[in-house]
């Protein structure tokens, strides 16, 4: 058993704030209490700890998809975002033909029954033609609960979140079916009015898919989902900070109106993402990526981003002037509680898993612990 682990010095941010030259103890792991005084010291000064990072929205990365590859390919989409800080994540599908998404489905759930994913996100395929981004339209259909409920038993007990156009018909049945089975509906890629996105919350949705993205925009005369869903208490916001997706001022604007406990950071990573540029599937499309932004080879949409959450924790910073525990909800605390994971991840507490990003000054990664093993090792003494 490894020995017990004290990791000194550093800005330490807790759910009750931040505290100068803090100190954690890591005992196997999970955080402990108290250390023995044999316990090996970690001279974290001049950094920042903070709680390992939660992704409820990732289609994959280092070159591998969680969209339509293998086993292998979702580990080394996994290893990849931990190595930027991601500790928890969901793997998220995109739309295809139902058998294959119930096939497939069935893999990544004997991948979160052994521990590398925390469950299994379907974006897609019940969302609207008309916000499809890089979904393919051949493939889209309207909600039907009974095709809902194929895609959570093909996931065993696994299916996390189903994002959907609550408008189509069968769609607010669906995320009534969603709810019952303790499964997150996520309203997104959506073309609902103001009125029909209330009565999706009304009905059981609790997250809006990357905000702002793939829906109508915020109109004077006609709001739109956006109003409903970050006025609405029950909701919690996905925004991707990647500077592509959204204007500083327009995430901002969401942060301040959601406030800090209704934002949860998401990549909405593809297989680009901690690899490089070039040409990539994305489900049956296939996507350019140039300069870190991915795009449709045909159309041109944007087809989900390159980020990892060590770059939008930096920016969320350096360039969006947000508070460090406001970035440390949003980005830990608030995803774990979604997954109904709080009581084991998203804060460093005693008694939780140690899973947990050390920062330098400059909010750069330089350390990666999960589960009380260095993924990343700082290297500082």
């Amino acid at each position: 058993m490894a020995p017990t682990k004290v990791l000194a010095g550093a800005r330490v941010v807790l759910p009750t704030g931040t505290v100068d030259d803090g100190r954690v103890s890591v005992d196997g792991t999970r955080i402990a209490a108290t250390a023995p005084g044999s316990a090996e010291t970690v001279d974290l000064s001049g950094h920042w700890l903070v709680p390992g990072f939660v992704d409820i929205h990732n289609h994959g990365g280092g070159g591998a998809s969680f969209a339509g590859g293998t086993a292998e390919d979702v580990l080394q989409g996994v290893r990849t975002h931990r190595a930027h800080g991601t500790t928890t994540l969901v793997a998220s599908a995109v739309t295809g033909d139902l058998d294959f998404l119930a096939r497939h489905a069935g893999m990544l759930a004997e991948l979160a029954q052994q521990g590398d994913i925390a469950g299994i996100h379907f974006e897609g395929p019940f969302i609207s033609p008309c916000r499809k981004g890089a979904h393919d339209e051949q493939l889209l259909r309207d909600p039907d609960p009974a095709e809902v409920r194929k895609l959570i038993d093909a996931a065993h007990g696994q299916a996390r979140m189903m994002t959907l156009a609550t408008e189509l018909p069968g769609g607010l049945e669906s995320v009534r079916l969603l709810a019952e089975h303790g499964v997150i509906a996520a309203v997104g890629h959506t073309d609902a009015s103001y009125e029909q996105t209330l009565q999706a919350v009304d009905a059981g949705a609790t997250v809006a898919t990357h905000l702002f993205n793939a829906m109508p925009p915020l109109g004077h005369r006609a709001p739109g989902p956006i109003t409903a869903l970050l006025e609405d208490e029950r909701v919690t916001v996905e925004l991707i900070n990647d500077g592509t997706h959204l204007h500083p001022a327009t995430l901002r604007l969401a942060f301040h109106h959601a406030g800090r406990d209704r934002v949860a950071f998401i990549t909405d990573a593809m297989d680009a993402a901690g690899f490089g540029d070039g040409r990539y599937m994305l489900g049956p499309m296939e996507v350019e990526v140039a300069d870190g932004v991915a795009r449709l080879v045909e159309g041109g949409s944007i087809a989900g981003s390159t980020l990892t959450l060590d770059r939008a924790f930096k920016r969320a910073v350096t360039v969006d002037g947000l508070p460090v525990e406001d970035v440390v909800a949003a980005i830990s605390a608030n995803p774990a509680r979604l997954l109904g994971l709080d009581d084991r991840i998203g804060s460093l507490e005693p008694g939780k898993d140690a899973d947990l990003v050390v920062l330098d000054a400059g909010f750069d990664l330089v350390g990666v612990m999960r589960r009380g093993e260095w993924v990343v090792d700082p290297q500082l003494g």
